[in-house]
């Protein structure tokens, strides 16, 4: 990632064109209960909402994000709450990640695929990775303009083919904008073992 994207993250942050969502989204509450316990990272982690849901209930967080800003705000926000998270900016395209560390890996809405192999090696056995991006399709949806951030479907299912999928689905879901839609593709898998 360039100087100039890491700037015009900094600049969406401290605008405030870019609000953080209070909440943790739906997909990782579906799943949440059912992850297991250990380390956990959250890759692109903006203002912390995933993080902090993760940290909430007893994993041991690092959470990435290449905007200095975003992760400001997030560890501000995470000590009014009480919650210990190592809050990393980070330039994901060259941040070296540890081999068999992690538990849980959850990427809500980032496109990297460049990282996702390195995503695989990072999970500890048994190890489970949440995956939430936009796809691809021809109706009119939120979410980015530029199809580089968008998924083909299915794409999720042959990048991560070498793990244990326990859930897959492509869906349009209700937007953050009353009326408005996204279109998603989403992915749950386990590093060997069952995943259960």
């Amino acid at each position: 990632m360039s100087e100039d994207e890491r700037r015009i993250w900094d600049d969406r942050y401290s605008s405030g064109e870019y609000q953080p969502r209070p909440a943790a989204g739906p997909f990782l509450e579906d799943w949440i209960e059912r992850l297991p316990a250990g380390r956990a990272l959250d890759v692109a982690c903006g203002a912390g909402r995933h993080a902090m849901r993760l940290a909430e209930v007893g994993l041991a967080v690092d959470a990435l994000d290449v905007s200095t800003v975003a992760i400001d705000m997030a560890r501000t926000e995470a000590a009014r709450g009480g919650l210990d998270i190592n809050w990393v900016v980070a330039d994901l395209d060259h941040h070296e990640l540890p081999a068999g560390t992690y538990n849980v890996i959850t990427v809500i809405r980032y496109v990297n695929r460049e990282l996702w192999p390195r995503l695989i090696e990072a999970l500890a056995p048994g190890g489970w990775l949440l995956i939430e991006h936009h796809m691809k399709t021809d109706a009119d949806v939120d979410g980015p303009s530029s199809p580089e951030f968008r998924l083909e479907p299915q794409e999720l299912l042959h990048a991560f083919g070498s793990l244990r999928v326990l859930f897959y689905e492509e869906t349009i879901t209700e937007g953050d904008r009353p009326g408005r839609h996204h279109a998603l593709e989403r992915l749950v898998a386990v590093k060997e073992g069952p995943g259960w």
